[in-house]
């Protein structure tokens, strides 16, 4: 997705309240249905009662006997009580539906959300705009529910009403109607505004989200208080809510200029209505119940049609809004899967790239070019170069995050274009540089590398002995049950919240290889920076451990530190996204190039000046 997306078509419209109006009968058929009857009902009583008013005045005013003033008096009662009871009901038929519609609405969301396979989307500010707008809309998918029901109740109000004051007077009737319409298109307007403006501002607010997060958390906490920069960025979040609070109030001024007019221009038609109704009554042409009618119809329709104006308008920005989760549900799988996957068997050859070239848009710089390299089944195959030179580039094309611009990556001579993503990745495992810390237990942050450990002790910990963090786990207050996390408080720690534990990043690291070996079993094993955050001593441990894990079997290893990598079956150098060179550890030093240049710089630092 590119660029700023507009408001929808009136057909897209259309199919996003058709998205919603399904999605709220999936959730509840029979409560979206006893909605939709409590609401009619409820649009009918007003003009009952209405007539009832008439009837019954106009028995007051003449020589009636109590049997004719008590049905029309008790009919008046019983519609108030029925408004009561049915207002009660319509608010909890409300309250259900926009529960049921949008735990309904938050899983269809992050259910498409799942579809996408790569990491475009996610790296797209304009999209996350949009998916943001789409989870707020998803909190309450009700609301247009509820919006479209009120609109039918109100149409069915104010037609009603609008009959009734016809047979009284037809003039005043349709005066009375057409003081509406300047505030029907000026609603509708202000409706698209301030739609726009959640759009617009919608970058402001995240970015104000953004420094108030950094100020309340504790993964910045440590640096914003040793450099004293709290202040600068509560400045910088103050600003961001500045700019959204600007152009709020001017949306706020707009709104309150349009009702203040329609104000006084329904003041007006009623004053006149009054004064026309006692006129017309003194002269003999109405009778008492007809005025009482008149004074009720005109102020009952006044209030319908400003209802149906602002529900309509109301309706009209929910459905631009709710736009943004169709959007997000319409979108479609940003990585193209084929329609019949080739069967994936067990790697035996190896992994190629050939020709690849790659840039994240057309207007950006090129990050891998014309790469060919083969990773040949059962060998240790290194990546090394300085930051920039595309090695967690050719990983994110090798997990299919991406899919190369030009050229292709082979399993086995398949394109992967041609394979299944999610059986791609059940062959694949991983450490990444940028590794998860969960705020979960310990023996879920494991079982997070293979669902299927969830239940399994066992394999937790004998992955967790492999990275050597099992006997930090065994000594923690609940063992594996421990919730690694002071930002919420586990069922076993409710009664006491300070037995949350929060790792160190050394061993948050030996977590996350920990929840790498328990795919030990696959095709392909990538280890990015394994271990950039250990000492010496662990670093030496956990690269033995690797040696052993990957021992006969295929993998690619990316790291600075090129004592970790000289073992490798093959190394290779990457240089502004080409590759410069390649060979085992000894053939690099021989061809004195650019492995052997940082090799001798990292030496140089464990040697005596």
């Amino acid at each position: 997705m590119t660029g700023r997306i507009g408001p929808p078509s009136g057909r897209g419209l259309l199919r996003t309240a058709a998205l919603a109006a399904t999605i709220a009968w999936r959730a509840g058929r029979r409560t979206t249905a006893a909605y939709a009857v409590v609401s009619i009902l409820l649009a009918a009583l007003p003009v009952i009662t209405v007539w009832l008013t008439k009837l019954l005045f106009d028995a007051l005013s003449g020589q009636a006997d109590i049997s004719s003033l008590l049905w029309p008096a008790g009919g008046v009662a019983a519609a108030g009580a029925g408004v009561a009871v049915l207002h009660q009901a319509l608010q909890f038929l409300r309250s259900e539906i926009n529960r049921m519609t949008s735990m309904h609405a938050k899983d269809e969301l992050f259910r498409a959300v799942e579809g996408f396979t790569g990491l475009a989307r996610f790296e797209d500010p304009d999209f996350l705009d949009r998916l943001r707008l789409a989870q707020q809309a998803a909190r309450s998918p009700g609301s247009l529910i509820d919006s479209g029901l009120g609109l039918l109740r109100n149409v069915v109000t104010t037609l009603g009403l609008l009959g009734s004051l016809y047979v009284i007077s037809p003039m005043l009737a349709v005066v009375t109607l057409a003081a509406g319409v300047p505030m029907f298109f000026a609603e509708l307007a202000l409706s698209r505004r301030r739609a726009g403006m959640l759009w617009e501002i919608s970058p402001v607010e995240r970015r104000e989200f953004f420094y108030g997060r950094l100020l309340g958390t504790v993964e910045a906490a440590k640096e914003i208080r040793l450099f004293g920069t709290a202040p600068f960025l509560r400045g910088r979040m103050l600003a961001e809510h500045r700019s959204a609070l600007v152009i709020r109030r001017a949306m706020d001024l707009r709104e309150t200029r349009v009702q203040v007019a329609y104000g006084l221009l329904g003041a007006v038609v009623a004053g006149g209505g009054l004064v026309w109704a006692a006129l017309a009554a003194g002269a003999g042409q109405l009778t008492v119940g007809d005025v009482s009618m008149v004074i009720a119809a005109v102020a009952a329709l006044q209030g319908s049609v400003t209802s149906l104006v602002t529900g309509v308008a109301q309706g009209h920005q929910e459905l631009l809004v709710f736009s943004h989760f169709a959007a997000v549900m319409e979108i479609g799988p940003d990585l193209l899967e084929p329609e019949s996957p080739q069967r994936l068997p067990e790697l035996r050859k190896g992994i190629e790239f050939r020709d690849v070239w790659f840039r994240y848009a057309d207007d950006q710089p090129w990050i891998l070019q014309g790469v060919n390299l083969l990773i040949p089944h059962g060998a240790a195959v290194a990546l090394v170069g300085l930051n920039g030179a595309g090695k967690s580039t050719l990983v994110k094309l090798l997990c299919r995050f991406y899919d190369p611009t030009k050229g292709s990556v082979l399993w086995d001579g398949t394109d992967l274009r041609d394979l299944s993503v999610a059986e791609l990745r059940r062959r694949i495992g991983a450490v990444f540089q940028d590794y998860m810390h969960y705020d979960l237990t310990a023996a879920e942050n494991i079982a997070l590398g293979d669902l299927a450990a969830l239940d399994d002790r066992p394999r937790q910990e004998q992955a967790a002995r492999r990275a050597g963090i099992h006997r930090k786990i065994a000594s923690l207050p609940h063992g594996y049950d421990t919730l690694l996390s002071r930002m919420f408080v586990s069922e076993a720690d409710k009664d006491d919240a300070a037995t949350g534990v929060v790792l160190s990043g050394g061993q948050w690291q030996r977590l996350a290889l920990a929840r790498a070996f328990l795919r030990d079993q696959r095709d392909l094993m990538i280890l990015d920076e394994p271990s950039s955050g250990l000492d010496a001593e662990a670093e030496h441990e956990i690269h033995s451990q690797i040696r052993r894990q990957r021992d006969g079997r295929t993998s690619l290893l990316i790291s600075h530190r090129l004592g970790a990598v000289r073992d490798a079956d093959l190394i290779v150098t990457l240089e502004g996204g080409r590759i410069v060179e390649r060979g085992c550890h000894d053939e690099l030093i021989g061809q004195d190039g650019a492995y052997a240049r940082l090799f001798r710089l990292q030496a140089a630092g464990y040697q005596p000046s």
